[in-house]
């Protein structure tokens, strides 16, 4: 008789899956708002379940946002360190900023560069897409790579407070792996830059 290690289970592929998600989903029954903030919407939906059972899921709707790596002249990554209270700690990341209604996110990212760092670029590039927290959020971030920078002079809304300084990319992911840097769209942005630039045959 063989034993469990010498005759192994294989899982399946991604293409031994059925190409429907049908199985998997979740039917709202009903929906409540649970509370509005200035830009956070909190609600509470009723939903069957594929066993037919039902449960509630709570959840944010988020207005989305935009995030940006810009890249200095000398390969320096623009960054910035910023006071986040749910977490309370001052935090390491990337330029980001909410979108404001129907506001197109290449634009935003353009105008909140310029008004958390001083710097506006004249090459612009989408990395990818993220959805930071799947879980009870219904965010979606897009990020951008922004290149060929000049500085000017930022314009911090009020009550928005940040040191911006520069780090090259070794020390992002010194940080990373230190746990000095935590946040999650910074990380998946290092990963972006660090893809692009092995593409083009850079290390």
């Amino acid at each position: 008789m063989s034993s469990p290690e010498s005759n192994p289970k294989l899982e399946k592929s991604f293409s031994d899956l059925p190409k429907s998600d049908d199985h998997l989903r979740e039917h709202p029954t009903s929906s409540e708002d649970v509370y509005s903030g200035k830009f956070l919407h909190l609600k509470k939906d009723m939903v069957r379940l594929p066993d037919g059972n039902t449960t509630y899921r709570e959840y944010l709707i988020h207005p989305g946002a935009v995030a940006i790596m810009p890249v200095l002249s000398d390969g320096r990554i623009l960054l910035e360190r910023q006071f986040r209270y749910p977490v309370d700690a001052a935090m390491i990341e990337i330029p980001a900023g909410k979108l404001e209604l129907g506001e197109d996110p290449l634009l935003c990212a353009q105008r909140e560069l310029l008004e958390e760092t001083g710097y506006s670029a004249k090459s612009w590039e989408f990395l990818g897409r993220i959805h930071p927290v799947i879980s009870y959020s219904t965010e979606i971030i897009d990020i951008y790579l922004a290149k060929d920078l000049t500085m000017g002079d930022r314009s911090l809304d009020e009550g928005e407070f940040l040191d911006v300084f520069a780090a090259t990319l070794d020390e992002m992911h010194e940080w990373i792996a230190e746990g000095k840097i935590t946040d999650v769209k910074t990380i998946i942005s290092v990963y972006h830059l660090e893809r692009q630039l092995q593409g083009k045959g850079k290390t």
